[in-house]
């Protein structure tokens, strides 16, 4: 039986051309991905795909320089970043990590290396970290000084493409908005070599965040300033009431608002 591949993007707002051009190149890499064997069970197609060399890509971000100031990570819960996550906590680094969709009330894990029940690998993990990390709310975190997020695809410019939901970018989309994520906060991602596109390639909303850094397995990219980070806040016209309904504290501040 054909597994069904997972779709992230039905409620994703936004033009329809520029939606179904995602679409297309999110099919092209993960296929890339499948045909050279490169992505870990359960498969790359509809997910941030889990790459071989996923410790090789965390190790090479762990040389960094960023990575040496950091004392404050906001990572993915995606398994290809499980590794950067392990060594955050073994460096002795905060991780607040997001509850897959923000689907909680208290929407994200804090992870106190000081703290932990389990190993940092099994902490770094979304099971692990149900056991090991409090939940929190926005208000909570403090300012982060590095944010790693996951990618379906990635290119020298510094625009990043994700699986469709749109969380990474709402996610910093609040943080900023709350204080916890300013001008001088480095973003990462890692992703494997056949995750690389030519800049210009990746189509961009006003709402998309572009990295600073992009690591594979095999070299540190340092991008371009050839996009800017979007202005702070919420761009509530891209998002749909659907996803409004899903996440608790889209709802909240929605209602606090006024809108």
């Amino acid at each position: 039986m054909v597994r069904a591949t997972p779709r992230h993007d039905r409620d994703a707002g936004g033009p329809a051309d520029l939606l179904a051009a995602k679409a297309a190149l999110r099919d092209q890499v993960w296929s890339a991905l499948r045909v050279a064997r490169v992505a870990r069970f359960p498969g790359a197609a509809g997910r941030i795909p889990n790459f071989t060399g996923a410790e090789a890509a965390a190790e090479l971000l762990r040389s960094t320089d960023c990575w040496r100031d950091a004392g404050t990570l906001k990572a993915n819960p995606d398994s290809p970043q499980l590794p950067v996550r392990q060594r955050a906590l073994e460096d002795g680094k905060t991780v607040y990590m997001a509850v897959p969709r923000l689907a909680e009330p208290e929407p994200f894990f804090a992870l106190d290396p000081d703290q932990l029940t389990d190993t940092a690998r099994k902490a770094a993990s979304i099971s692990g970290a149900t056991r090991s990390a409090k939940r929190v709310s926005l208000a909570e975190l403090r300012p982060v000084d590095l944010v790693v997020m996951g990618s379906v695809a990635a290119a020298q410019d510094g625009a990043r493409l994700g699986k469709g939901g749109g969380f990474a970018d709402l996610e910093f989309a609040l943080a900023t908005a709350a204080g916890l994520i300013g001008p001088r906060t480095i973003c990462v991602t890692t992703v494997h070599e056949l995750q690389l596109v030519p800049a210009g390639t990746i189509p961009l909303t006003g709402h998309d965040v572009p990295v600073d850094i992009i690591v594979t397995p095999e070299r540190v990219i340092t991008c371009g300033a050839g996009h800017q980070r979007p202005d702070a806040g919420i761009c509530w016209a891209d998002l749909t009431e659907e996803k409004i309904a899903a996440i608790p504290l889209l709802t909240a501040l929605r209602s606090t608002a006024g809108l």
